[in-house]
């Protein structure tokens, strides 16, 4: 018969094994619950990033791009152009910005047909901008010509923002739309675009005058240059004659821009 001593020896290690036993159920239980949580925060910010489009790629075999220009739909319009007889609304105002700082405001109108008639392009650049790119690489491309389009110059105009050269297809026929250019240092700003209107030369280029003439500012958010470059250029407003004036054009400068690019 097995003594009392005995019996409660045999017992004690028993429920020691099943105490430890307990615990390692406890602290796995824990890990696995811990491991759950974390790993539906995990999928939750995964879900968030891709929602976002800002999830990375892990792809070895995919090299890193440098993000570009996006349609920036909560940014309100910084610019705006009065009333054209000829271009009685804007068709559409886009907004597009690049990580590196640069703002697009592109107007554009177009006929009932939905034929494009003109496009007015602010660009304000940022740290994006390539100065070894030609400021006129993009011209062809506004107007939907292919981008290796050889282009000619057709002269220069007389705006409030000072002389802006204008350039059309090489060995466009008569009615052709023509492209504009204007660049400035100080602020970085860069105004360009392209205009259908007028079915003669001097018709064309007043429009284009006339429309760029109507280009106000609404708001320079940050940006006391841009205010005061504006301000200057209203200073210089002149009134509008779509049927072509001769004053303004700059003809000996026109006469020295003859040729192709």
């Amino acid at each position: 018969m097995q003594s009392p001593e005995a019996s409660t020896a045999a017992t004690t290690p028993t429920q020691i094994h099943l105490a430890l036993a307990n615990f390692a159920d406890e602290v796995v239980g824990t890990l696995a619950r811990l491991f759950a949580y974390v790993g539906v925060l995990v999928l939750f910010a995964i879900l968030a990033l891709a929602g976002l489009g800002q999830l990375p790629s892990f792809r070895d075999d995919e090299p890193a791009q440098r993000p570009g220009w996006s349609v920036a739909d909560r940014s309100h319009p910084a610019f705006a152009v009065s009333r054209l007889d000829s271009l009685e609304k804007t068709a559409s105002y886009a907004i597009l910005r690049h990580p590196e700082g640069g703002r697009r405001d592109v107007m554009r109108w177009a006929s009932e047909a939905d034929k494009p008639l003109a496009e007015l392009d602010i660009y304000r650049e940022g740290g994006e901008f390539d100065v070894t790119r030609p400021a006129t690489a993009d011209l062809a491309i506004q107007m939907g010509l292919d981008a290796a389009q050889p282009l000619e110059q057709a002269g220069l105009i007389d705006t409030k923002f000072g002389a802006v050269a204008l350039f059309r297809p090489t060995g466009a026929t008569k009615g052709a739309c023509l492209d504009y250019l204007k660049r400035n240092e100080e602020p970085a700003l860069q105004i360009s675009g392209f205009s259908c209107q007028g079915d003669a030369l001097p018709a064309q280029r007043a429009a284009i005058a006339c429309m760029l003439n109507r280009l106000t500012l609404l708001t320079s958010g940050n940006e006391p240059k841009l205010a005061e470059f504006f301000a200057h250029a209203e200073l210089k407003r002149r009134s509008c004659d779509t049927a072509g004036s001769s004053d303004w054009l700059l003809g000996a400068a026109n006469a020295q821009l003859r040729g192709a690019l």
